[in-house]
């Protein structure tokens, strides 16, 4: 029977399973603890002042290093998973070096610098370049109208996370003054590494491996390597993908403005407000709970208002966040700042991975999550933080925190020119 004028029926949507949701969001539970124990509040001050003797470029080198090498290597290996179908290998992989590099770094005493930096630049290039791998499973396991609500879900599990840590280090150390205080600062590394492993593991156990119809190449990375140049040239000078090229651009711009707040919050907090460790620890978990609650929220806007909706107005939070900085001079006026960052970054974040999501084509999240995690979302690491240190150098750090405003303002007028398609539940056709 002839099928030439035949119709074809609309498939019903899949059903989505909330166990495999959950299980997908306990990875961002997981892995925030790397991020906030590591990179943000512990390590990163322990390894300034006592592994290299109170010098700041070392750490700033280790930093820009991991971020390069992660932003390099991500789109290729994300090409690479699309065309094996194994993301969750890729993604066991730098989740488990990031582990157990965090753990070792319980043995990095004072002037042990190289062996320091080393860890560090394994662990978080892994860290970073697990989340390209993770979050390309989000078109998986929920369907288009809910991206922004799930991508929240998983920002939302991330600051909770943190904030679970934080405390759990917060009562394990003791006071400065007592001559055990750094043996429990490095014993913390171990935590934060135990914590990784254990909550991560459901999303391998639950959560399946995505199925896609891409061929497979006999050389996986050198497959991958062409497929990402094919790309970057496909986005960027051949101009097929206009709006996922200039989302990645603007993404690029505002995350960097992030970023660089994310990194010198601790130092601004102690260096200009005079906040000892106890208070900078127990504030950063107060900017953790403002976190949650954003993307949570945020997430049920996005999906009412579209994510590019919801990422223009978290952008002008940020644009009063950098100027309302630059006048603070208490610490209270300072929580109330914080809080709104809190807010503003877990709702930013969560709408720019689910605009990214609508935006890639099939048959190539991997490799498209590789450029926006990866070269736009590592690489911008490097700049903002450049930028903000040679200011404050010359100037000062309200200068800097001000200047950085220019990234949000930037980042904002070239969103507007993003093409966004449709997110919402529709009706199957009639025809």
């Amino acid at each position: 029977m002839s099928t030439t004028n035949a119709t074809i029926p609309e498939q019903p949507s899949p059903v989505y399973s909330r166990g495999k949701i959950f299980a997908w969001t306990l990875f961002d539970f997981a892995n925030t603890a790397f991020s906030v124990i590591v990179v943000t509040v512990i390590y990163s001050r322990y390894f300034t002042s006592q592994v290299a003797g109170g010098q700041h470029w070392p750490w700033g080198l280790a930093v820009s290093l991991s971020m390069i090498l992660a932003a390099a290597i991500a789109p290729p290996l994300g090409a690479a998973a699309d065309f094996s179908q194994r993301k969750k290998l890729f993604l066991w992989l730098f989740t488990l070096a990031s582990i157990v590099c965090t753990a070792l770094m319980f043995f990095v005493q004072p002037g042990m610098v190289l062996f320091g930096m080393v860890l560090f630049i394994i662990a978080n290039t892994g860290f970073e370049g697990g989340i390209v791998f993770y979050d390309s499973f989000l078109p998986s396991i929920t369907a288009r109208h809910t991206y922004g609500r799930v991508s929240g879900y998983g920002f939302a599990m991330g600051y909770l996370g943190a904030l679970a840590v934080l405390l759990i280090v917060m009562f394990m150390l003791p006071d400065s003054t007592q001559p055990e205080y750094f043996f429990y600062i490095r014993l913390s590394f171990v935590v934060a590494a135990v914590f990784f492993l254990v909550f991560s593991l459901p999303l391998f156990v639950w959560v399946p491996e995505p199925r896609t119809s891409s061929r497979r190449p006999g050389n996986l990375i050198r497959a991958g390597f062409q497929q990402a140049g094919q790309t970057l040239r496909a986005l960027f000078i051949e101009r097929r993908h206009p709006s996922v090229a200039r989302f990645l651009i603007a993404f690029f711009i505002y995350n960097d403005g992030i970023l660089t707040i994310i990194v010198f919050a601790a130092i601004f907090a102690e260096e200009v407000l005079h906040m000892s460790s106890g208070e900078i620890i127990g504030f950063f978990a107060v900017v953790q709970s403002s976190a949650i609650l954003g993307s949570f929220l945020f997430g049920f806007v996005t999906d009412k208002i579209g994510p590019k909706k919801t990422i223009t107005i978290t952008l002008f939070i940020w644009l009063a966040i950098s100027i309302a900085a630059y006048f603070v001079t208490t610490v209270s006026m300072f929580y109330v700042v914080a809080m709104g960052a809190g807010a503003a970054i877990g709702s930013s974040q969560s709408a720019s991975r689910s605009l990214m999501a609508l935006l890639t084509p099939k048959e190539q999240e991997a490799e498209f999550f590789g450029f926006y995690d990866g070269l736009c979302g590592k690489a911008s690491a490097v700049v903002g933080p450049f930028l903000y240190s040679i200011l404050a150098d010359l100037t000062n750090q309200r200068i800097a925190i001000l200047f950085i405003g220019l990234f949000f303002l930037v980042g904002l007028i070239l969103l507007q020119g993003v093409s966004q398609p449709e997110w919402r539940r529709r009706p199957l056709s009639q025809n």
